[in-house]
């Protein structure tokens, strides 16, 4: 009796083994630990033994069922998950993976400096959170000045940068002349939103900063930026204008890309889109980064990411790079 106890739990764990389906293997448990089933069978005859082995055997009988009925519910638990697991149907043909792209923004950012990078300018890149020395006084803006009120300020230290110039500041600071770097990054100002002008922006800023340095190598680097960039057929233009960390300044701008500098609602009807402005680094600038002006001269210009790319691509609002339309972004896969 002993050996036909052991072998109905064998005989359980290979036919649930080889049972196909959830069905199967609730069948065996039925047939072993059912009210007909055949270790049932061997509990009714326990009455029949004598009194000496009746308690051995109950025992080996209790814990054959304990098996068998550990054996059934592993393999339901077992079939259970494997029928709730998704089917997966091999000659069904393979689904199109989008290849992930480039924001526009990033795609013009990489243009932009890979172009100056070209030149010899290295790029370097500093906080976003600034304080006021690095964003205002040391480029020579004044307390009264009106831009120190267009910013988004935490106290009377600390504020969002308003424009990337004050990595150049950081960058002097630091590092004796030569300098020649760009600075590209986000910035922030609370600008009312129109379809060229948005609160959150990027610039790449330029320095140079050496001996003998004129308004004339600033020209001729944008100059050449701009025909790398839109063409040899794109024009520049200067127009005197105030920064106060410039002297002389100006303002840059290139023939507009919607109507090639004949007038349009884009350029209002001017024929050019300002990309920012530049000019000739104050002398008051360079002192307070411990330069010698009467050494020392340089340039400084700052630029757009965001009117770079709609130069580049014929877009006609600003505001679609921060929306996050999936249709306007599909258009630079």
């Amino acid at each position: 009796m002993e050996s036909e106890i052991r072998a109905l739990v064998s005989d359980t764990r290979a036919r649930v083994a080889s049972a196909a389906s959830r069905d199967e293997v609730e069948a065996v448990g039925r047939e072993m630990l059912g009210r007909k089933g055949r270790l049932t069978a061997f509990l009714r005859s326990l009455g029949d033994l004598s009194a000496e082995e009746r308690p051995r055997v109950g025992k080996l009988v209790n814990e054959a069922r304990d098996a068998i009925q550990s054996v059934i519910d592993e393999a339901v638990a077992a079939r259970a998950k494997e029928s709730a697991a998704p089917k997966v149907d091999v000659t069904l043909p393979g689904r199109l993976q989008r290849a992930g792209v480039a924001h526009p923004l990033t795609r013009a950012l990489d243009e932009i400096a890979g172009i100056f990078i070209g030149m010899g300018f290295a790029l370097v890149e500093g906080p976003e959170i600034e304080d006021d020395w690095h964003n205002y006084a040391a480029l020579n803006i004044p307390d009264n000045h009106p831009a120190r009120n267009e910013c988004f300020r935490f106290d009377d230290r600390w504020l969002l940068r308003t424009e990337t110039s004050a990595v150049q500041i950081r960058t002097m600071e630091g590092q004796e002349p030569p300098v020649r770097i760009i600075c590209p990054g986000r910035c922030y100002r609370p600008d009312e939103v129109d379809a060229t002008h948005m609160h959150t922006f990027h610039q790449i800023e330029g320095l140079m900063v050496d001996e003998g340095i004129s308004m004339a190598d600033l020209k001729g680097v944008l100059a050449l930026y701009g025909r790398r960039a839109f063409g040899e057929h794109v024009k520049m233009r200067f127009r005197p204008d105030y920064f106060p960390f410039v002297e002389p300044g100006a303002e840059v701008a290139y023939t507009c890309h919607e109507c090639a500098g004949a007038g349009c609602a884009l350029c209002k009807q001017t024929g050019w889109i300002e990309v920012g402005g530049a000019g000739m680094v104050h002398p008051n600038v360079l002192r307070n980064v411990g330069y010698d002006p009467e050494r020392y001269t340089g340039f400084a210009f700052g630029l757009g990411i965001e009117r770079m790319a709609m130069l580049s691509h014929k877009i006609d609002d600003i505001r679609l790079f921060l929306e996050n339309d999936a249709r306007f972004l599909r258009q630079f896969v």
